[in-house]
């Protein structure tokens, strides 16, 4: 059932020194891959670093001076660099008229789809946007024009399951009325 998957599914920020094979990374793509998004235009590039040598060299430029509170990123065996692509002319037009950056909203989802694939196949992940861009853009030949949204962190945990801490669901919603915060 999703809403378990969901449940077993957190930021793990410990993993275990064990190469993740690639046929699993790519069953996470292919979950990615699958992601609708506005006007069918899949504005996202993945980059998978699972290279040790690389890896390494990626986190500890990324990772440190101010964007050192996600150090522990540096223990993951595959970083992953998403990146914007462009998005369908329809989708830009809809975008600018609504105020609405749709292109980060199918990142979002692709994301989660990819995530959620991975707590399924048993490994954890950690969804981060706090990194060093200009470095990731470097040393992994990203061009400049491009933005990098966001890294995802993949590897087998080793943390317990944690229990969520979430507002009521009566705080979430209402029915056929705004009845939100401040009414």
């Amino acid at each position: 059932m999703l809403l378990d998957l969901i449940q077993k599914r957190q930021s793990s920020r410990d993993c275990l020194p064990k190469p993740v094979p690639r046929e699993l990374i790519e069953k996470c793509i292919e979950a990615a891959r699958l992601a609708p998004s506005a006007c069918n235009s899949q504005p996202w590039h993945f980059i998978i670093v699972d290279e040790p040598a690389l890896k390494e060299k990626l986190a500890e430029k990324i990772f440190s001076g101010p964007y050192a509170m996600n150090s522990f990123a540096k223990k993951a065996p595959v970083i992953i660099a998403v990146i914007s692509e462009k998005s369908s002319f329809m989708a830009k037009i809809g975008g600018y008229f609504r105020g609405t950056a749709y292109y980060l909203m199918d990142i979002g989802i692709a994301v989660e789809h990819f995530i959620l694939q991975a707590a399924e196949l048993g490994l954890g992940t950690c969804w981060i946007g706090w990194f060093n861009e200009r470095e990731t853009k470097r040393l992994l030949g990203v061009p400049a024009a491009k933005k990098i949204d966001c890294i995802i962190t993949l590897g087998y945990s080793q943390e317990p399951l944690r229990a969520k801490n979430r507002k009521p669901a009566k705080e979430i919603y209402s029915y056929n009325e705004y009845r939100g915060e401040n009414t």
